[in-house]
């Protein structure tokens, strides 16, 4: 496998699995996608887990397809010789799915890829993470926390599985301290992703525990794999702020944690002004996730 930068590219074309079943919930089956950087596999492939945006209500793993920022992150990522697999997890909805349950499908897609690692051509002892906005927050939870925290499906129990290194874009870090979601410091403040943390009838009484249980900054620790939080300034869904907080928590216990920020950013890379070019550009903020990610594999292989 070659493994090195290329700009990322919009036209290479990408040899497809789609819609293979990981799991069955109560809501029905849920599918995932696979990338790989070549049509005749051999050997092992790192992997890349991307999990798509949308408020963790909406979107789809179809992101990963077509002309937008994240289709042609994902053509640099196969370009650079990564697998890349598209996650589909249950949406909240109707109070009967909350953000943990997205945690916990995520996480069983990749016990699945782990499970099924050999047939797959995938090597589970090399694997990153990668989302936008609430696919940020669930990237960054893939990232810093243990195979065996969120168990899910039992079929994928006691899989095993190695996160080498993650990247963020414009997602939250906590919920708990919603003052981060305040962009302008406003006295009045909606908690605006609350409902979503929660289930309809939570008790009060488990609130506090529910909003630090998906919050990624409560898993940091010494030697976690490093991270690269990606935001705009002028983001007003999740604020800069994330990004600083993150990284202050990190440094306090010695955890590696990096942050990019985009001038004149809106959320999903928009020009906060309407006029004003985003800096870096697109293409820049592209080719920073695909090096971060290789950076990490190759100090990986030359500690060997």
């Amino acid at each position: 496998m070659a493994l090195q930068a290329n700009q990322a590219s919009q036209h290479t074309p990408i040899n497809l699995k789609a819609d293979i079943v990981y799991k069955t919930s109560a809501e029905g089956a849920l599918h995932l996608d696979l990338f790989y950087p070549a049509s005749e596999l051999s050997g092992l492939y790192p992997l890349v887990v991307y999990t798509h945006g949308g408020g963790w209500a909406a979107g789809s793993k179809n992101k990963a397809q077509g002309r937008s920022n994240i289709a042609r992150t994902v053509r640099g990522l196969t370009e650079a010789g990564f697998c890349v697999v598209a996650v589909q997890y249950r949406l909240c909805k109707d109070g009967k799915t909350s953000i943990r349950d997205c945690v916990t499908d995520s996480m069983d897609a990749v016990r699945y890829l782990a499970k099924y690692s050999k047939e797959l051509h995938l090597d589970s002892s090399r694997v990153f993470s990668y989302g936008d906005s609430a696919g940020g927050q669930l990237a960054q939870m893939l990232l810093l926390t243990q195979p065996t925290d969120f168990p899910g499906a039992a079929e994928l129990a006691g899989q095993r599985y190695t996160m080498l290194a993650g990247v963020s874009w414009y997602g939250p870090c906590d919920f708990e301290k919603t003052a981060l979601f305040n962009h302008d410091g406003r006295a009045k403040f909606r908690d605006r992703f609350g409902p979503r943390v929660l289930k309809a009838g939570t008790p009060p009484e488990d609130k506090l525990r529910l909003y630090r249980e998906v919050s990624p900054v409560n898993y940091l620790r010494k030697g976690s794999p490093p991270l690269l939080m990606i935001q705009g300034d002028g983001d007003t869904t999740i604020p800069l702020k994330h990004a600083y907080y993150m990284q202050e928590k990190a440094k306090a216990c010695e955890a590696p944690v990096e942050i990019m920020i985009i001038k004149n950013a809106g959320h999903n890379w928009r020009q906060a002004d309407g006029s004003t070019p985003i800096e870096p550009s697109r293409e820049k903020i592209i080719q920073r996730t695909i090096d971060f990610m290789l950076s990490e594999l190759h100090r990986l292989r030359d500690s060997k």
